[in-house]
């Protein structure tokens, strides 16, 4: 039923010609939103007969699709059992991507693949070329449910002798899911409301686990790829796998550290031992790059955890992954083009390479626009409903970056905000140019206007 919907929702979309990759990814999020907000106003979605309204169902599915993880329920004592089942197919679909999961059934059932929807899967997987890219379709679904299966394996050997044979493995593959699918989604409410994985904080089977398929989700598809056909042998991988392993690895041992040195070394976290602040500080790292679980009270850190939490949240994972952000390769570029101008350079290089001009201005547009957006996020929340701004700009950068984290605030927020907050987690799945192509579909100006120049710093 599933793959039904689904190709009847691209079937016009592959046909027509005059729809770009870019709207088609943005309809087809789109669609598969309100398709499952559909599903989610059913009177046997929820626990209680009667469904859920059409503005949380909506916020539901938004969060689910756009694998972001924040939530106006929680998922495991609001939602019924076939209510948490439409929330992982929407995790599934919308962490694989709706374009990815569309022409992955159509492989695997035999259909040809025409040039129309070989183009579309490269913009959504960012792939350089479209040459290949129905293989590499196969390699991303298959390698992905392998991923899922030995997350929810090693899962199981914790969940199942706590909650029994069914409800354990239940409770494996939903949260192996949704940790590669860096969702964020949790069940588990049945012990304490919104505690997210916070009654595992010093349990190291768990904790790497739910890490390992965080990471493993964000780095990319194509990053896997490279990883596979080289394996160790680093100097043979391309520049953009280079600068996704290495900034991904800067920033979580740069989040450990601080985490691990400042944070945890506060009174408020006096009570845990050494061991938990060690899996804590490197748990609370690496789940900013849009995953969404947490194993402490977020609402408890101090401020400078808070600042840095956002900071992590809004550069998110890589791209062509399961993850959102400005993405670790635009951090990368403009890192890269400040040191450039310090050592009065004319490029940005690195591994033996220079950076194309056209990326730079690419990651400087990326970068602005989701600040501005996230900034007047944050801002209009704390106007609406009168909330500390530190908060605010907390729930508007998780939205952003698709993560899920949360100090309480989603909840309780108006219909307005939360509005706001759908919007926010729509763009930060599709992506920043994404939606900027998807409404600048015209050919670009050949003519240019004579340089100028302009003192700056």
């Amino acid at each position: 039923m599933l793959k039904d919907h689904i190709q009847a929702v691209f079937a016009p979309l592959w046909k027509s010609g005059r729809v770009s990759p870019a709207r088609i990814i943005i309809f087809g999020f789109l669609l598969f939103i309100l398709v499952g907000t559909a599903l989610l106003m059913l009177p046997f979605s929820t626990r209680e007969w009667g469904g859920a309204s059409f503005f949380d169902a909506l916020f539901t599915a938004t969060s689910a699709t756009c694998v972001t993880g924040l939530v106006v329920h929680d998922t495991a004592t609001y939602w019924s059992a076939f209510g948490q089942l439409v929330v992982l197919l929407l995790i599934q679909v919308g962490g694989m991507g709706v374009v990815t999961m569309a022409v992955a059934i159509s492989i695997f059932s035999g259909k040809r693949i025409g040039l129309k929807q070989r183009w579309v899967m490269q913009e959504s997987i960012s792939a350089p070329q479209v040459g290949g890219i129905v293989r590499q379709t196969r390699f991303i679904v298959k390698t992905a449910f392998m991923l899922e299966s030995l997350g929810a394996v090693l899962l199981a050997i914790r969940f199942c002798p706590r909650l029994g044979l069914l409800q354990g493995l239940w409770y494996a593959v939903f949260h192996a899911v949704s940790a590669f699918c860096n969702a964020g989604f949790d069940l588990m409410g049945r012990e304490e409301p919104y505690s997210s994985l916070t009654g595992y904080v010093g349990d190291p089977m768990v904790n790497v686990t739910i890490m390992l398929l965080i990471v493993v989700g964000g780095i990319g598809f194509l990053t896997w790829q490279d990883v596979s056909t080289h394996r160790l042998h680093f100097r043979e991988y391309r520049l953009q796998s280079k600068l996704i392993l290495v900034t991904t690895a800067a920033l979580l041992l740069f989040g450990f550290g601080f985490f691990l040195l400042y944070e945890f070394a506060l009174p408020q976290w006096a009570g845990m031992t050494l061991g938990e602040r060690l899996l804590a500080s490197l748990f609370q790292s690496v789940t900013p790059r849009t995953a969404g679980f947490n194993t402490v009270d977020m609402a408890q850190l101090s401020e400078p955890g808070k600042l840095l939490t956002i900071l992590l949240m809004l550069t998110g994972g890589s791209p062509g992954s399961t993850a959102g952000g400005f993405k670790t390769t635009t951090f990368a570029v403009l890192a890269l083009s400040a040191m450039a101008v310090f050592r009065r350079q004319h490029s940005a290089q690195c591994f033996g390479r220079r950076v194309q001009e056209g990326v730079l201005q690419s990651a400087c547009a990326i970068f602005w626009l989701y600040m501005l957006l996230f900034l007047a996020g944050g801002i209009l929340i704390c106007c609406i409903d009168q909330v500390p701004v530190m908060d605010t700009l907390f729930e508007a950068a998780s939205a952003i970056g698709t993560v899920g984290l949360s100090l309480g605030g989603t909840a309780r927020f108006s219909p307005a905000s939360r509005m706001i907050l759908i919007f926010l987690m729509y763009f930060g799945r599709v992506g920043g140019l994404t939606m900027i192509y998807a409404f600048t579909a015209g050919r670009a100006s050949a003519s240019q206007f004579p340089q100028e120049p302009v003192t700056v710093g």
